[in-house]
């Protein structure tokens, strides 16, 4: 008997314990991430994929599933395009447009000198050598299109031209579109070249005409980004754009193309727009923005040329965001949502009933084995007397009577809201499981708080923005649970900057700090950067304009380099090797800087990666490394 009691009550045991793991990098690392590909032609299935990342392998894998709108089981898939509507087929079936690299320039040594074609070096006349992680080739991104046939020919329909389309880096097939009538393509180009391409956002939509060959620029008035082309369902050219040139996170607005008139949907509303869909009957348009620390869904009404006004609506609310819109389905809209705790699944949302329904779980076996953390709001008075969202990530079976060491997040951007968010890399739900209390505030510069606040950071990095982390990690520190005598800095791209310019102002608050690709020098940087347009406004123009207020100050007093001899805590410096926004002397001289003033530091390189970490073994390594500087410091 005592032994069939001992059996049962370990067998009741076991899903308690089970649930109790916490989350690990190698358990971070195998959760599939989730993508939704559209609604399936009949308009019954979500069309989505499954990317599953391989340590061993160092590569992911995708399958491909489709599952009712209404919810159910997953089928997996082979043909899946056949299964949705071709974007890039003309409205009669006619034409196919696609995208193709066309060498253009000679830039290459073998190109001036075909006999020497095992020489390496390069050779550039301009700017624009380089971008993001890739060098100049004198290779271009042009939009093609053909017959929709085997064997077609296709037509450069920007033939000659040194200018990109998609976009580099990030562009793909959603940079171009057919007309509703398929007789003109539209598409994304920043038709700049050399300094004039560095120092400009100036991206326009142009119309191809098929017939005639002609090529007419639909924004040109427009002076900011002009981006991410679309067909309302009457055929009307919509899109997003930004006014300033120069300016990459001004206030991104949709613009309806109507009769003649180019209609701001969104000038009256105080946020950005992330992405947008147009509902089936060209009635309402659905975007995603960032809002209060989160990303929701806002609906924009269109009335066209009447007299009914412009309506800004937020649809959803909750702790979480909405990060992708995949399409609609009689009264719902298939979305992509992700909280701190869970990566993005893909949900119906009923527009009438405003209810929830899970589609994907494709991580479920992972998620019930875990404690979670939890997330709670915070609201502190900062040193203006403003109030400001701090997301405090508190660890799996969080005990209020125990002190814990306390991570300060500094976010990157700087203009990119802190959301519920899910990273791959900078993952709060797997700093938290490590036992660590993490700091993450809306800090100045965010969006989601309204125009005024995002833009407030430009020209003043080290200003209020600094007063504003340490009014978050100071507020925080109050609570009995916080060990004060523990406290970390850490935080990639502008968050590295905060960390290196945090590093000779914290006042001995901070035991330790952690900048990843961070930026350390602001005058280097200015010479080695490749979007010189973002430097120019958020630092007022060179290092070298004596006469611009603006720009002294922000090279001089904001410069983290000139703050190096009150450096006194031990710093991990993390690096790209293929990182041309923030170039690897930024990390190498931060390094050389603290080991030579005799700082406890380490540098970790890695030489194929950007700005990011993609491979899965060099993720596994970040974060182990992480982990282990945390130990050895805190």
């Amino acid at each position: 008997m005592k032994r069939i009691l001992f059996l049962t009550l370990l067998t009741m045991s076991i899903p308690a314990a089970y649930a109790q793991n916490a989350m690990t990098p190698e358990l971070l690392w195998k959760l599939g991430r989730v993508t939704g590909l559209g609604i399936s032609k009949d308009g019954k299935n979500v069309v989505y994929k499954v990317s599953t990342p391989s340590v061993e392998d160092n590569k992911s894998t995708s399958k491909y599933f489709t599952v009712p709108v209404t919810g159910g089981n997953a089928v997996e898939v082979s043909d899946y395009k056949s299964l949705l509507n071709d974007k890039n087929v003309s409205v009669d079936g006619k034409y196919l447009v696609y995208s193709e690299e066309v060498k253009l320039e000679n830039v290459l040594g073998k190109d001036f000198y075909p006999e020497l074609k095992k020489s390496e070096v390069q050779i550039y006349n301009g700017l624009d050598y380089r971008h993001w992680d890739t060098w100049n080739e004198g290779k271009f991104n042009h939009v093609f299109y053909k017959e929709n046939k085997e064997g077609a020919k296709g037509t450069d329909i920007m033939k000659g031209e040194t200018f990109d389309s998609p976009q580099k880096p990030f562009g793909d097939d959603a940079d171009y579109i057919w007309s509703a009538d398929g007789k003109s393509i539209l598409y994304v180009c920043k038709k700049k070249a050399g300094t004039a391409y560095a120092i400009s956002t100036n991206t326009d939509i142009y119309e191809y005409l098929l017939e005639s060959g002609r090529t007419i620029n639909r924004t040109e008035s427009n002076l900011g980004y002009d981006v991410a082309p679309q067909l309302s369902p009457s055929g009307d050219l919509s899109w997003l754009q930004m006014k300033r040139d120069g300016y990459e996170a001004d206030k991104n607005d949709i613009i309806v193309s109507f009769k003649g008139s180019n209609i701001n949907l969104t000038a009256g509303w105080d946020g950005t727009v992330d992405r947008f869909k147009w509902a089936p009957d060209g009635k309402k348009v659905y975007f995603i923005a960032a809002v209060d620390g989160t990303k929701q869904l806002f609906e924009v009404n269109f009335p066209g040329l009447t007299k009914i006004a412009v309506t800004v609506k937020q649809v959803t609310k909750g702790e979480f965001d909405v990060v992708d819109l995949v399409g609609f389905s009689a009264n719902s809209i298939v979305v992509a949502r992700n909280d701190m705790n869970h990566a993005p699944d893909l949900y119906n949302y009923d527009l009438k009933k405003n209810t929830w329904k899970q589609l994907t779980n494709a991580n479920e076996s992972i998620y019930k084995t875990l404690a979670l953390s939890k997330t709670e709001r915070r609201y502190v008075t900062t040193t203006d007397g403003k109030k400001m969202l701090v997301w405090v990530i508190l660890p799996p079976n969080f005990d209020p009577a125990k002190k814990y060491p306390t991570l300060l997040y500094c976010q990157g951007g700087p203009q990119s809201p802190l959301t519920q968010m899910y990273s791959f890399r900078w993952n709060f739900q797997l700093m938290a499981a490590q036992g660590y209390i993490v700091v993450a505030p809306n800090r100045r510069g965010m969006p989601g708080h309204g125009v005024e606040w995002n833009a407030s950071i430009s020209k003043d990095w080290g200003g209020q923005v600094m007063r504003d982390y340490l009014s978050a990690i100071d507020d925080v520190s109050k609570e009995a649970y916080v060990d004060k005598s523990r406290l970390g800095c850490v935080g990639p791209s502008f968050g590295g900057y905060s960390v290196f310019y945090l590093a000779g102002i914290h006042n001995n608050r901070f035991k330790s700090f952690i900048s990843h690709d961070g930026v350390f020098n602001l005058k280097s940087m200015y010479g080695t950067t490749e979007e010189i347009f973002f430097n120019n406004w958020d630092h007022g123009g060179a290092y070298w304009e004596k006469d611009n207020a603006d720009a002294q100050k922000a090279y001089n007093e904001f410069n983290p380099i000139n703050n190096i001899d009150k450096w006194n805590t031990p710093i991990l410096i993390i690096q790209g090797g293929k990182d041309f926004r923030v170039p690897i002397g930024q990390g190498q001289e931060a390094f050389q800087a603290a080991q030579l003033r005799g700082i406890k530091s380490r540098l970790l390189y890695f030489p194929e990666e950007n700005h990011w970490v993609l491979k899965p073994q060099n993720a596994i390594v970040w974060q182990r490394e992480f982990f282990k500087w945390l130990q050895e410091t805190l």
